[in-house]
Parts: C-alpha cells; structure tokens; sequence
C-alpha cells in the first residue's frame, strides 16, 4: 500500500535554468510568460535593451501606474511570449518586494504558464541579485500544489523558470530549500484531518526520516506515562484510540553524535474541536491546520537537511487530536506535567500550551544550545497584530531586536511581546502550582508564552512564535495560498543571516 507522501506529494520539479547577458531572441521565443522587472523610473540605457523598448515604454506613459504588473503586451515571436512589465523601488523592504513578485506570478500563471522567465533589469548587481531570489521563492511557491481530491486531471503547473539578464550566475541552493521546506509546511497544513491523522502523520514522518536520513523516535502514550508528561496525556486522552505521540527527528550531519545547536518543537494538533469547551462552527472549520508550527518544524528541518547545514538539529513534534467524549479532559482537572509541576485545567481549548508543555520539557533534558517552537497557539495574537504578522516571545530580552530585525530581513515579518514573572500572577492557583490560563485576563498570547516559560530550562535560550500568520486571506508575501507556511523562512535568516547560533552577545 502506497504511503500518503508517495501517493499524493507533488513530485514535479521546477527547472530553473540561468542565462547570462542580454537574452537573445530564440531565448524569450522559449518562454510563454516573461516577467521584466525595471526599477521605478527606467532610465533610456534600459529601454533600449527591452525588445521594442520603444512601443513598451509608450504603453506604460499611457496607462494609469501603480498597478502589479503596470503593463501585459507581448512580444512578436511565434510563439507571441506575454510580457509583464513591473516598476519595483529598490528602496522597498523585503516584504514589499516578495509581495510585488507574488503579484507579477499571479499575472503570468492567469494564463496557465508552464514556462516562465525573469528579467531583472536596470538595478545594481546586488539589487538585482535580492530581486531574481525573491522572485524565484514566488515562483516556486506559485508552482507548488497544495493537496486536491477532485476526480478530474489538475491544470498544468509552471515546468520551467528561465532567468535571463543576469550579469553573473547566482547560487540559489537556498532559495529552492526554502521553498521546499515551506512547500511542504503548507501541503501538511493543508491535509484533510481524514487523511492526516495522526497514524498518518507519524507513518510521513518516518518516511521523511528515511528519505532525509534522520533518526526517528517516536514516544508513544505508554511511554509517556512512564515519562509522567501528564498535560500532553491529558489533551491525547479522549482521543479513540493510542495513537497520539511525541515524536523526535534527529538530524546529524557527518555522522555528529554531538548534542543539538537547535532543537525545534512544532505543536501538532492534527484537530482541535476544543475539547469539552466545543468550538463553534465557524472557528472549528480550519481546525485541521492546528497542526501548523509542527509543519514549519519539519519544513525547516527539510531546508536544514537540503543544504547540509554542518550542525545537528533535534525536532520534537507534539502529535494528537484535541476530542470531545466521556474520556476527554475537563475545566478543573488536575495534572502534572513532566517536569512535576501541577497544572490546573481552565479551558480545555487551550491545549495547544499543555501539548507544548511537556515536549518543552522534554527537548530541554537534551540540553540543546538554542530552542524555537512553533505553534498556531492563540487567537489573542492574532487579535493583537493581526495575520500579516506573528509574535515571538524569548527568555532572552536581548534578542528582541534580533528577532524583530530578521522579520524585516526575511519578509516574514513578527512582533516581539513580553514575558515575566509579573504575568505569572494571572496564573496563579489554590491547588496547583499554576493555571493552565487566566479564565478573565486578557493578552492571552502573552499568558501563554508565560506559561510554557515554566516548562524551559532556564539555562537554554528559547524563543516561541505564536503563528498568527500561518493562514492569511489571498496569501502573504510571496506566497500565493491562504495557508502561509509562516516561519521556514524566517528560522533559515535567524540561522544564516544573524548566525543567531555563534552569536554570544545576546546569550
């Protein structure tokens, strides 16, 4: 019996295939749809590289500006190559540009575009470097499937990238990692809850291991009894069956037995129907993407891995469903977590911080150098920033302008909020040592992150990001879906570009 990954990941691959100088004509004459992008006020050195510059130029000084593209004419070849002509300001951040790219891949593929090509053309060589990778991340995420089960055939999808005018070849291993990673963060988040339950997930996620050459350990409920992990059981105790698990992937480049420089844990509630605290109709529609920051864990463990990252990474994913029924667990419950605090349940819609609670405390006993968690856990965040960003929280003060200078960086944007003793307040209880939430104080995302601070390693660095951004209506930056995929990008930057992981200042 064919796997789900196998049966139903897209397999096809974008070519991407670079072109140095100015394209000859038998070089567009090969592409359905040609992006050219020009800078805010072309200057006559880049018309006059345009095929019929003149006439192009003459559309756009006739047509109102400001729209993404500003033109569509097409070239007088055979095969008639559409031409979309955008004007992007150099000066604009990245997630300006990304979005500006997303738009100009929504004009080229309204016509079922299987080959694709983009000219960047008219900036400096380091501009146009930052523009052809941010197109190409809107490329391969326009070009990406999310999962369909209609009984007719899909639409062509884009086979093909061409980039042509660059003044040198780039080195764009990174991008197409990324996008993979994210890719496959918004497929996961996209599964039906019937088809990515958690039997499914966990059997995925072996397949992943033995495809990316992880180790793979999986804590079952019979031995999270024995661990004591008591908040996580309890979310997974009015499921049907055993199946819910916490599951460890461990990457380890050149054979390092090393301990983890990054542990990631992704909160994976494969569906939420809250509990004996039912969600209302509408807000138990999308349940099925609860399990987001455990897709963006494994995304970013898939980018790490396609790039041979030279340091080890664990990934602890928090896998079960959030049911209702006689078993399930009840406002008032007591229990106690792995690390022998006691918890005393408010709402049992607030899972998400019990899941995470006990998979915290598990990465902690490895004692990694730096530990991020992802999880679609509060709508108080979404309330506070609303979807176009999400917020992170850290133990580590310092690292406020670290993190909110990576969104920047990377387009994916996020809000720094506090947390401390003095919230703990809200939290306390006559017979626990701590609420699992305040039943009347609000700033709930930040109650949350408070809360699961109880179950860090006070020694370790960690950061949590609450996905307020994990879904946003017509997309977000460069990517084209409703789901986003949020974090893949961002956790890469906070790796790459701040090195966040040899930087001493801030630990």
């Amino acid at each position: 019996m064919p796997s789900l990954l196998a049966e139903r990941y897209p397999r096809s691959k974008i070519r991407i295939v670079q072109q140095i100088g100015q394209p000859s004509s038998s070089a567009l004459a090969a592409i359905d749809q040609l992006l050219l992008i020009l800078p805010s006020k072309p200057t006559e050195k880049s018309w006059s590289v345009v095929p019929q510059g003149t006439r192009v130029k003459e559309l756009l000084n006739s047509r109102p500006s400001g729209s993404v593209p500003e033109i569509t004419t097409r070239l007088g070849n055979k095969r008639q190559t559409a031409l979309h002509v955008g004007l992007l300001d150099s000066s604009s951040d990245a997630f300006e540009q990304l979005t500006f790219c997303r738009k100009m891949l929504a004009a080229a593929l309204a016509e079922n575009a299987v080959s694709i090509g983009i000219w960047v053309q008219g900036f400096d060589a380091e501009h146009q470097r930052l523009i052809v990778e941010r197109a190409c991340a809107a490329a391969l995420a326009a070009g990406f499937s999310l999962p369909r089960f209609k009984s007719g055939r899909n639409k062509p999808g884009i086979k093909s990238l061409r980039i042509v005018g660059l003044e040198t070849r780039l080195d764009l291993r990174r991008t197409v990692a990324e996008a993979d990673g994210n890719n496959l963060a918004r497929w996961l988040t996209a599964m039906p809850p019937n088809k990515l339950d958690a039997h499914a997930y966990i059997g995925l996620l072996q397949e992943l291991s033995r495809k990316h050459r992880w180790q793979f350990r999986k804590y079952g409920v019979a031995e999270l009894k024995k661990l004591g992990a008591g908040a996580f059981l309890a979310v997974a105790q009015g499921n049907a069956d055993e199946s819910a698990a916490i599951v460890r992937l461990r990457y380890r480049p050149r054979k390092n037995t090393s301990r983890a420089a990054l542990s990631l844990v992704g909160k994976g509630i494969v569906f939420d129907t809250g509990g004996i605290n039912l969600k209302p109709f509408q807000s138990m529609l999308e349940m099925h993407i609860d399990m987001g920051g455990s897709a963006v864990a494994t995304g970013t463990l898939v980018a790490i891995s396609a790039l041979g990252l030279p340091f080890a990474v664990d990934c602890w994913l928090a896998i079960t469903e959030n049911r209702t029924g006689p078993t399930a667990y009840k406002p008032q419950d007591l229990v106690t977590a792995a690390n022998g605090k006691t918890i005393q349940t408010i709402h049992t819609d607030a899972e998400g911080r019990m899941a995470l609670a006990d998979t915290l405390t598990l990465a902690c006993r490895d004692k990694p150098a730096l530990l991020i968690d992802f999880a679609t856990l509060t709508g108080a965040c979404i309330n506070a920033i609303t979807s176009r960003y999400s917020g992170v929280f850290t133990n580590r003060q310092k690292l406020h302008p670290v993190l909110k200078r990576t969104g920047v960086e990377s387009g994916e944007r996020v809000w720094p909020f506090p947390i401390g003793k003095e919230f703990l307040e809200e939290l306390k209880s006559d017979s626990a040592d701590l609420k699992q939430c305040s039943p009347n104080a609000g700033g709930d995302h930040i109650l949350a992150a408070t809360f699961l601070n109880e179950f860090v390693d006070k020694s370790i660095p960690w950061v949590h990001i609450d996905l307020s951004a994990c879904t946003r209506k017509g997309g977000l930056a460069h990517i084209p879906t409703d789901i986003s995929g949020f974090g893949v990008r961002y956790t890469m930057s906070l790796i790459l570009d701040r090195n966040i992981l040899d930087d001493a200042e801030w630990k």
